[in-house]
């Protein structure tokens, strides 16, 4: 049983802005995208084996950040929605056909906080049913207005709202999308309404309150709360030293800077970068970078440490982790940092995904005491704040 995920992504959504006036789903909570957030509910999920996300055309760059925020090999190249969500979806099931999936879940970008057991409990029922919804009881008394005045309250026994993920089997749903399309028909609201308007049985999944969609400022701003609530600071330290030796440049903070010797290792020696990788890890308590790229392993011979801080910054997000701000000391006597600061905060914060006010560069001379001062080596100290889910849940 092959089972796939389409998030569509393509709306315009721009009451709950991003910042610099971008669509909802590309906007911040808690550290990560909603996007991000909706994306990685279906890629960590054990039961789906695929992810397509539709996307509108003007945003593949805000979608390339969102997407780097998961590490996973289960994420499709994106599709380019249509002019309505319905032609959206239509679109992201017929780029999904080559992968001939059986089941599909159809889910709303804007819903980034649906839990594991909704997304199980939607695929047990498709086992059943053709279709099956996300759904919460309507708990509200329900009035009809016309003209500002109540004309008629509405009973509400046997009202649902509708969420997602809906699922549905994936011939059934393409093809009810095809018809509906060919018959020029696109009022439906969501694809539960498709596949009831095609005679397919759709049963309803009761979900939890907490699966809301953001539509407003309000919703991001309700919602950036409740994860910093969840969020745990976690502290990591790293400190890494090298010799000089024979060479015309050294690697600092992933910047390649000339000079009269380079530094010595088994890989670019980049002190740096080996520091912060370590402070990141520790965060986590996830070993060294000795432990995850031993350099008795010729494969990382001359390898750029940039690599390396790229896999503790995946090993954190994993954890559902955020990284808030790092700072780093360079212990050296030569060569002068300061004129490269810019340039390696600018580096290291496109792989940590944070402005360069969140990314400290200090340098500090032994005045020449020590090795360093002897202007044998380069050593750097680093620290690294991160939130970390305290209930993952």
């Amino acid at each position: 049983m092959r089972i796939a995920a389409l998030i569509v992504a393509a709306g315009r959504g721009t009451r709950a802005a991003a910042a610099g006036g971008g669509p909802k789903q590309y906007a911040q909570i808690g550290g990560r995208s909603v996007l991000g957030r909706a994306i990685s509910a279906f890629t960590e999920h054990p039961e789906v084996d695929i992810v397509q996300v539709v996307i509108h055309h003007d945003d593949g760059q805000a979608y390339g950040r969102a997407a780097s925020e998961d590490s996973t090999t289960k994420l499709l190249e994106p599709a380019f929605g249509g002019a309505t969500r319905q032609a959206s979806v239509l679109r992201g099931l017929e780029a999904l056909s080559s992968s001939a999936p059986d089941l599909v879940l159809i889910h709303d970008a804007a819903r980034p906080f649906v839990s594991a057991s909704t997304i199980s409990n939607v695929i047990a029922a498709l086992g059943v049913r053709s279709a099956a919804l996300a759904a919460l009881p309507v708990s509200d008394t329900l009035k009809r207005v016309s003209g500002g005045v109540v004309v008629a309250t509405i009973p509400r026994d046997g009202l649902w709202r509708a969420q997602t993920p809906q699922g549905f089997h994936f011939g059934a749903i393409l093809e009810a999308h095809g018809k509906a399309a060919d018959a020029g028909i696109d009022t439906f609201t969501d694809d539960a309404a498709i596949a009831e308007w095609a005679d397919l049985d759709v049963a309803i999944v009761e979900d939890t309150s907490r699966n809301i969609k953001i539509t407003t400022g309000e919703d991001l701003e309700l919602a950036d709360r409740q994860i910093s609530s969840a969020m745990e600071p976690r502290v990591g330290t790293g400190f890494d030293v090298h010799r000089f030796c024979d060479g015309d440049h050294v690697w600092l903070g992933g910047i390649k800077i000339p000079h009269t010797h380079k530094l010595e290792g088994h890989s670019d020696a980049d002190v740096v970068l080996h520091a912060l990788t370590d402070a990141l890890l520790g965060t986590i308590g996830d070993g060294d970078i000795g432990q995850h790229f031993p350099p008795s392993d010729p494969k990382w011979k001359g390898a750029a440490s940039k690599l390396f801080l790229e896999d503790a910054v995946r090993r954190v997000h994993e954890r559902g982790g955020r990284i808030g701000n790092v700072d780093i000391t360079v212990l050296a006597e030569v060569p002068r940092v300061g004129p490269h600061r810019p340039a390696m905060q600018e580096l290291i914060g496109s792989v940590l995904g944070l402005p360069a006010d969140r990314v400290g560069i200090k340098a500090t001379t032994t005045e020449q005491m020590g090795f360093t001062g002897r202007r044998e080596g380069i050593a750097a100290m680093a620290t690294a704040m991160v939130f970390i889910p305290s209930d993952k849940s």
